[in-house]
Formats: structure tokens, C-alpha cells, sequence
């Protein structure tokens, strides 16, 4: 009786091992292909949603003012300012985990550029603090510089999805 239960506990935990190193690795494969934008902050790589890690852009919906007053579509030329920097271009995706929406959260690359810090350096998107700080920089030097999003008034994406869903 004492022989079988070690062997059971030694099979158990031989099974558990496998099925870690095997989820470890699955989940440190980078996602690589052509890249279709859905909005400012969200692109499909090969059928996997991925939702760009460290940064907030407007919603497809949100407007924004420029300097002069005039209302704009921000959201939607966020979402044509990362589909011109792709281009036909691959990206690699580096999974970091999944949102509470089952999408991918990724650091994405065309060729060496970081994808979600071109999209706050130039002002399309902005830094999402509550879950990084890794583009609070870039983003004080696009506001400083007044590109994008900065050139007028906007909302926050966060403030206005609040303010949406109320």
C-alpha cells in the first residue's frame, strides 16, 4: 500500500512538471504575422486578439478637439495612425498574459520597433498607468511636444468608456 501511493504521488507529480514546462513554453511562443487593427490599442496577428500592453487609445467612437476647437475622430485616426506605421510589415507579439476579455496582452514589434511605444511617442495612444509604467516617458515627451492626441483637448479612453457605460 505504501509502494503504490509513493509511486502515484511521484506519477502525479511527474504529470504536473510536464504540464507546467509545457504551458511555460506555449506561453513564451511570440505570436508572428500579418496584422489586421480593430482599433488605437487592439490588432488580430493570425486569428489571436491581442490587446497592445502599457497603453490606452481612443475608442472607435471617441471624438477629440483640436486646438482650434474643431471636433475630430481620434479614435478612428489612432486606429489608421497604427495601420500606416504596420503597413504590410509582420509583427511579433510577446504575450505578457490575457485580459478579463480573453485577449492576448502583448508587447508587439515591426522588426525591432516597439509598436505600443510608437503609438504613445507619437501621440495616438496613451500611457495606461494602471497596468504599466513603462510609457510614462514617452508620453510626457509627445504631450511636451504636442503630437496627436496632444496638439488639442481629449478625453481620457479610460474616462470615456466610464463615462460611456453610465
Amino acid at each position: 500500500m505504501g509502494c503504490q501511493t509513493f509511486v502515484m504521488k511521484i506519477s502525479l507529480c511527474t504529470l504536473l512538471v510536464v504540464i507546467s514546462i509545457n504551458d511555460a513554453a506555449i506561453g513564451a511562443q511570440p505570436i508572428v504575422g500579418p496584422a489586421t487593427v480593430v482599433d488605437g490599442d487592439t490588432m488580430d496577428v493570425n486569428g489571436t486578439r491581442i490587446r497592445l500592453h502599457g497603453i490606452d487609445a481612443p475608442e472607435g467612437g471617441q471624438t477629440c478637439h483640436r486646438a482650434s476647437s474643431a471636433t475630430w475622430d481620434c479614435g478612428r485616426e489612432s486606429a489608421q495612425a497604427l495601420a500606416r506605421f504596420i503597413g504590410r510589415s509582420p509583427v511579433r507579439c510577446d504575450g505578457k498574459g490575457q485580459d478579463r476579455y480573453g485577449r492576448t496582452v502583448a508587447v508587439c514589434y515591426r522588426g525591432s520597433a516597439d509598436i505600443n511605444q510608437w503609438m504613445v511617442a507619437n501621440g495616438w495612444a496613451v500611457a495606461f498607468r494602471q497596468y504599466s509604467l513603462a510609457y510614462v516617458g514617452v508620453e510626457e515627451s509627445a504631450r511636451r511636444a504636442r503630437l496627436g492626441l496632444w496638439a488639442g483637448t481629449f478625453e481620457m479612453p479610460w474616462d470615456w468608456r466610464r463615462a460611456k457605460r453610465h
